[in-house]
This record gives structure tokens, sequence and C-alpha cells, in this order.
């Protein structure tokens, strides 16, 4: 499909109508030639969970490809990075106006983010059924 972004996986877990994917995140500089002596270079591992799937024909250590919308992981960025960003610069300005001190506004700036994470924490089943992965093959 159009928009969408792939990524290729091993099934690590299945659980009834649940599948859990391990992808790899390689670095944009992975096919660099200094890659060897470079810390920026790497990869990471993620766990993907799949719900809802057929899992009869799919069996662990398979190779797989998941996918989701590309408007999906737009949303994502948007709620891990967007939001929170904008909401620092929000009530930074919002204690500098109250004649608060710079280093006060900061600091009040920087502790906004641990109710916006509770939230988002207690909100996570709702975001699990917004952000929907399928496996394609």
């Amino acid at each position: 499909m159009a928009g969408d972004i792939r990524h290729q996986g091993v099934v690590d877990m299945i659980d009834g109508h649940t599948v859990v994917v391990r992808i790899t995140q390689d670095a944009a500089c992975g096919g660099c030639h200094a890659k060897d002596i470079c810390h920026a270079a790497g990869s990471r591992e993620k766990l993907v969970e799949v719900s809802g799937t057929d899992a009869g024909n799919l069996s662990v250590g398979q190779t797989v490809t998941v996918s989701g919308s590309e408007s999906v992981g737009m949303k994502a960025v948007w709620i891990a990075f967007g939001l929170p960003l904008l909401l620092m610069f929000v009530v930074l300005l919002t204690a500098i106006l109250l004649g608060g001190s710079e280093k006060t506004a900061a600091l009040i700036a920087i502790g906004v983010l641990v109710p916006y994470y509770i939230v988002v924490y207690l909100f996570r089943e709702r975001l699990k059924r917004v952000f929907q992965f399928r496996i394609i093959g």
C-alpha cells in the first residue's frame, strides 16, 4: 500500500491472535565504511505487537514484514515529541511572563513532562488500538 511504513522482522512469540515481531532498525550510516569505529552507527531491536492476526500459518522464527500506515507513524511522533515540546514551550513562556526567573521557568517546563507522560501511559491501551500494525507476509 502507498504511504505504508514496512519493516522486516522475525516472529518472536505467538499468543492466540497476538503476534510479537522483533524488528531491527539499522542506523542510516550502517553502510558507511567507517561504521566499525564510529559510535553513531548501530542497530536497535524493537518488539512490535500485532493484534488480531490469524497466527495459524505463522511460526516462531519465521521472517515476516510488518506494516503500519505512515499517518499513524506521524501521529506517534507528534504524541511522543511534538506535543511535549509545544507544551514545554507554552509553559516556559507562561512562567516567564508571570514573573518567574528563567531557572524556575525551565524547571517547571521540564516538570510538566512528568504528568504528560503519565497521562500517555494511562491511555496506553487506547493508543494501542490507534497504532495498529499488520503482518503482510
